[in-house]
């Protein structure tokens, strides 16, 4: 944790005491910047993406812009799975939408032979780019998408709301589900020691969407898979985060995954999430329609959270999602203002 400016983000993840509760928000090199939708305007979300130089003025202006104590990797979930040859479209206001959905062993076989230089090289370019950038002002955080995730994009062929051909897949062709998870947990396992080989100085395994799952069928299904992920990047004093969307059922199942830190959305209050992950750091857990409601009610929930957190280390402040694309970026550096100094007072 040596050589940053800022190492608040490291030393929270670490459950260690802080000069004052970090932040940072997904998707904060997002739509409703100015500065993103700048370079938006003239380059598509794949493109930005395919080029470092973006990807890094993205990322960077961010982290100046918010006064954030992490940057986070513009990236998207799908890049591994593009650079292999799965057909896709990153559609505004949609998401990922797959040409050709999974449906048999022919186009499993076909998620095979990933290689990070060789698929991805941008954004590993990108990574090495943003670390000279930021100039070890702050953390860098590279991300994946999980296994789960992932195949339920494949699965579906769009982003989906009842995942039911992604279950029946589960229940009905269980082989085949082992088979499609263990190749992208591969997949993500390569991806991401290779950002770390870049230089990034935390990862975060977003499975956005295993909150669709019951308890069951989360151990059953997915945790072996994220297990072995995060198994693999233990050990090199780098902080690893799950996340998810709607956990609060799975909380007690997901903490058996083995991360360092838990991301957990608004719908179960942090201070009772805490208490289920146990000895982990947590982040969170702002929702993130809250940025469009008046100053006086963002300070107000943001204090709420603060106070159940009660100066306890290892806490992140962030949102449960991503910052919303109506969001005004005042508001946001404003709780960031309000959560650093509020709390560096209490210290």
């Amino acid at each position: 944790m040596t050589g940053f400016e800022n190492d608040n983000f490291l030393r929270a993840c670490w459950r260690k005491e802080t000069e004052y509760t970090p932040v940072w928000f997904m998707r904060q090199a997002g739509r409703y910047l100015e500065s993103y939708q700048k370079v938006r305007a003239k380059h598509d979300v794949l493109t930005i993406c395919k080029t470092p130089e973006l990807s890094a003025k993205i990322t960077t202006d961010a982290v100046s812009e918010l006064g954030v104590d992490a940057g986070i990797l513009f990236a998207d979930i799908m890049l591994p799975l593009e650079g292999i040859g799965v057909k896709l479209k990153l559609v505004d206001g949609v998401g990922p939408v797959i040409e050709r959905p999974i449906e048999n062993q022919k186009q499993i076989e076909r998620l095979s032979g990933f290689s990070p230089q060789e698929h991805v090289p941008y954004v590993l370019d990108a990574v090495r780019l943003i670390k000279h950038q930021l100039r070890e002002k702050v953390p860098l955080i590279g991300f994946s998408g999980a296994p789960f995730t992932l195949a339920s994009y494949l699965i579906e062929g769009s982003p989906s709301r009842e995942f039911t051909r992604t279950k029946k897949m589960m229940y009905d062709q269980p082989e085949l589900w082992n088979q499609v998870l263990t190749k992208l947990s591969r997949i993500v396992t390569s991806y991401l020691l290779a950002q770390v080989k870049a230089g990034v100085d935390a990862v975060m395994l977003f499975d956005s969407w295993s909150g669709c799952l019951s308890p069951a069928d989360y151990r059953d299904f997915v945790l072996p898979y994220n297990q072995e992920i995060l198994a693999d990047l233990s050990g090199r004093n780098l902080p690893r985060i799950l996340f998810g969307v709607g956990t609060a059922g799975i909380l007690k199942e997901m903490r058996e995954a083995g991360s360092d830190a838990f991301g957990v959305d608004w719908r179960l209050p942090i201070d009772n999430a805490w208490a289920v992950l146990g000895e982990a750091a947590i982040q969170g857990n702002l929702d993130p329609a809250t940025l469009l409601a008046s100053d006086k009610l963002i300070e107000q929930r943001a204090e709420d959270i603060l106070g159940r957190v009660g100066g306890k280390p290892g806490h992140i402040f962030n949102l449960g999602h991503g910052v919303l694309p109506e969001t005004k970026p005042e508001k946001a550096r404003r709780l960031v203002q309000f959560v650093q100094q509020s709390t560096r007072n209490r210290r």
